[in-house]
Formats: structure tokens, C-alpha cells, sequence
């Protein structure tokens, strides 16, 4: 089972690569995030199974785009439902910083969401949940609190795939952003800290993080994620070489479902009935 994650950027100034890219890549499935309206609107119209929800709100002087999370499935998808997260306050620094950055197209944004969708699979007696997220380009205490939102959907007895941007800045280039944007002088500093305690927090959750070390970003390292429950065995995992015009690179794991115990998959539906 062939699973990828990508960030395709909601400025991507190749997006006929990247649609090309998507349409001829063998995938079961498909996480996207920040994905623009017009390419929302082609993505519907390839021959696979489609649920989607909103990402974010990007608010300009003269108008508002909407960018979305997006889960592609070669299996059906039986269900799919989005959460609210909480926008996380910006003190007087941040504003100015934001204004600042208007110039190369940031912006203010609101109505931001996570969501998931249940995947029918062959041999697993209940779907197997799937989240899309993209939290928050803040500081280690906002997308901390996202996270936990959304777990609130996790179940750890059920097979659980959680994808996405999780904007976890952890070098010394880019943790001055975690106090820029809002954080506390020691999230820049202690640029650490916030991985080992969100590594930490996913193992406690009986996740398992497949592509843990490795460079996602074009200037950052891992942001991108797809963690596994521990009812999934992965088979491989890689960082995709090619960004087709955005600054993420998108991620890969195999799952191996053929020595997946029987008694994993029929967890789920002991703890559902």
C-alpha cells in the first residue's frame, strides 16, 4: 500500500508539472495540502476517489483565497469529516513582521481546518483512518494545541495514517520564526525541543514516525509527516527527489499489509461494534 504526502504550495509556479506529477503517480493514497481552488477543480477530475476540506483563508488587501487539504484514494472512501483549529493569538511583533512580509505574498489567514477520511482496504474489517493537516506556521505551543485537536479523532486501537505539514521548525535557520510569530524567545532558541517533545508525544499515541531525520523542506528539514500506527507494518520510506515548483518535497512510505497480524485487523472491528 503506497501512501504520499505533499505540500504542492499555494503559489506553485509549476503547477502543470505538478498536476502531471499527481496524475501519473502510483499512489493508494494521496494527502495534499495547501491546494489552490483552480487545481482543487482538475484534481476532481482525475479517475480516483476524492474528499477535501478547507486548509486556510489567505486574507489580501483586495481579496481572499482559499486554499485546501486534499485526499486522493485508489480504495473507496466511505467517510470524511473536517475539525476547526483554534487561530492562535499574534502579538503586536507578529502583526508588524506579517505587514512586513506582505511584499512576497504572506497574508493574514483565518478559517483554518484539519480533517480526515475513512479508507476502505481490502482484508481490515473497518476503514482505516486517514488525516490531512497543516498546522500552524507559528510557534511550537499553537501547533502543539492543533495537534491535539486533532487526535481528539484518533483512535490508537484502529489503523491510523496521519499526514501532512506539520511546520515543525527545528534548525537554528528558522526557529527564530517559532518567536517572530508568536512564541517565547526560548522556542527560537531551544530550536530542539519542540521535535523531541512532539517525538515523544507520538510514540505515547502508539505512532511511529518512518520518516524521522530526514530533509523535507527547501530550507528547513522535516516538516512533512506520515505516521503510522502501530497496527501497520512499513515497508519503505523515501523523500520524493523532485519538488515540481514547490519548497516541500513530497514524501513516501510503503506499507506492507501482508504481515500485518490478523488480529490487527480485526481491532477495529472489536473496538467499533
Amino acid at each position: 500500500m503506497k501512501i504520499y504526502s505533499w505540500n504542492i504550495f499555494f503559489r506553485n509556479g509549476k503547477l502543470e508539472r505538478a498536476f502531471e506529477f499527481i496524475k501519473n503517480l502510483d499512489f493508494d493514497v494521496l494527502c495534499l495540502q495547501e491546494v489552490p481552488d483552480e487545481f482543487l477543480y482538475r484534481l476532481q477530475k482525475l479517475p480516483v476517489n476524492i474528499a477535501f476540506a478547507p486548509d486556510v483563508d489567505r486574507v489580501y488587501p483586495d481579496r481572499i483565497e482559499r486554499n485546501y487539504l486534499v485526499i486522493l484514494g485508489r480504495h473507496p472512501i466511505v467517510s470524511h469529516s473536517k475539525f476547526a483549529l483554534e487561530m492562535p493569538y499574534q502579538p503586536l511583533r507578529t502583526r508588524f513582521f506579517v505587514q512586513a512580509m506582505r511584499p512576497i505574498h504572506w497574508s493574514r489567514v483565518r478559517n483554518r481546518h484539519g480533517f480526515f477520511a475513512d479508507i476502505e482496504i481490502d482484508g481490515f474489517s473497518n476503514p482505516v483512518r486517514v488525516f490531512c493537516l497543516h498546522l500552524t506556521l507559528a510557534h511550537p505551543e499553537a501547533r502543539r494545541r492543533e495537534f491535539e485537536t486533532a487526535m481528539r479523532e484518533y483512535n490508537p486501537h484502529l489503523p491510523t495514517l496521519v499526514c501532512g505539514d506539520f511546520n515543525i521548525l527545528d534548525t537554528p535557520f528558522v526557529a527564530p520564526f517559532n518567536w517572530l510569530l508568536g512564541g517565547r524567545v526560548s522556542d527560537a532558541l531551544r530550536y530542539q525541543r519542540e521535535r523531541i517533545e512532539f517525538e515523544k508525544r507520538i510514540a505515547a499515541l502508539g505512532l511511529v514516525n518512518p520518516l524521522s531525520g530526514q530533509r523535507t523542506h527547501l530550507i528547513s528539514r522535516q516538516l512533512d509527516h506520515i505516521l503510522i500506527s502501530k497496527h501497520l507494518s512499513v515497508e519503505s520510506s523515501r523523500v520524493v527527489a523532485e519538488r515540481h515548483g514547490s519548497d516541500h518535497y513530497p514524501i513516501h512510505v510503503e506499507l506492507d499489509l501482508e504481515s500485518i497480524p490478523i488480529e490487527s485487523r480485526q481491532l477495529a472491528e472489536v473496538y467499533t461494534n
